[in-house]
């Protein structure tokens, strides 16, 4: 019985000494030394990132309309939305260098188209002498062919172009009709605007150079040119062309000549010159000055 009352009290002082240190004797912890760095230790820590949400979107009532859509975007200014700017091969926007070639490559088909379409009429005349293509309107058409009323006998028209005037003065009863063109795109148009009207084969578009064609032959001649050409082909006229001859010009009269009749006004007026009074016209002339 003694010895059990002694076993009982040697655990139970045991077991208050080992629960003493967790009372009296147990040791406490330091706080943490602050950061030797003075801008470290201000330096809040971190917090969570905030978390960014989608506004949520109204609910829409049954039967209500959609909401508009928001209207699209015109081209602007470059780097706004919906710009419509050119693009290089590369996907970037052109710049200056090329902007220019553009300009170059739209100057060359201009020039090419210049060459191929109407250059080639040219090539053989001197330049003085050319004269470019310029279609006459239908004022100006029936005025001169109203000039021509009446006449017969081989009807010319120098620098014919896409063959208007012949195809009118046939219809007046004016034969043979012949045109004198050297453009061969405009030769192409005349023959389609004679077979379309119905007078293939019987009117005539040659590709000659007028200033070396034979006019003796011809008693009406008409002549829509440039201004810069009238002296020269004035002297052409005075020798080749027979007294029974009447020259109609449009536009532009022949400064050295009177003419016989005008008709109409401005752009569509026209002029009548019969050869056998500019001859007359001319001759006294020259007396004159010999006196």
């Amino acid at each position: 019985m003694h010895n059990r009352t002694r076993s009982r009290t040697a655990v139970h002082g045991h077991a208050q000494s080992h629960a003493a240190p967790h009372g009296r004797n147990r040791r406490r912890r330091s706080p943490r030394p602050a950061h030797k760095d003075p801008l470290v230790a201000a330096r809040p820590c971190p917090g969570p990132l905030p978390v960014r949400t989608a506004p949520a979107r109204p609910r829409r009532r049954a039967g209500a309309a959609e909401p508009p859509l928001p209207p699209a975007m015109e081209p602007g200014e470059p780097g706004e939305p919906g710009e419509a700017a050119w693009r290089g091969p590369g996907g970037g926007p052109l710049g200056g260098r090329s902007l220019l070639e553009l300009a170059l490559a739209t100057g060359v088909a201009a020039w090419a188209t210049w060459a191929v379409l109407l250059m080639p009429g040219f090539r053989r005349v001197p330049l003085r002498l050319q004269v470019p293509y310029q279609p006459s309107g239908p004022q100006q058409a029936a005025n001169a062919l109203a000039l021509l009323r009446g006449r017969s006998g081989k009807t010319v028209d120098l620098g014919s172009g896409d063959g208007r005037l012949v195809l009118e003065a046939y219809k007046q009863g004016l034969r043979p009709a012949v045109g004198y063109e050297l453009n061969p795109w405009l030769l192409c148009l005349s023959h389609y605007r004679a077979w379309k009207a119905g007078y293939h084969g019987k009117v005539s578009f040659l590709k000659k150079d007028l200033w070396k064609v034979n006019l003796s032959d011809c008693h009406n001649v008409i002549v829509f040119l440039a201004p810069s050409v009238k002296p020269p082909l004035a002297t052409k006229l005075l020798a080749e062309l027979p007294d029974e001859a009447r020259v109609v010009a449009g536009r532009f009269p022949f400064p050295s000549w009177t003419p016989t009749s005008t008709l109409g006004q401005g752009l569509e007026q026209v002029w009548a010159y019969d050869m056998k009074e500019v001859r007359r016209a001319a001759q006294s002339s020259a007396e004159e000055s010999r006196v």
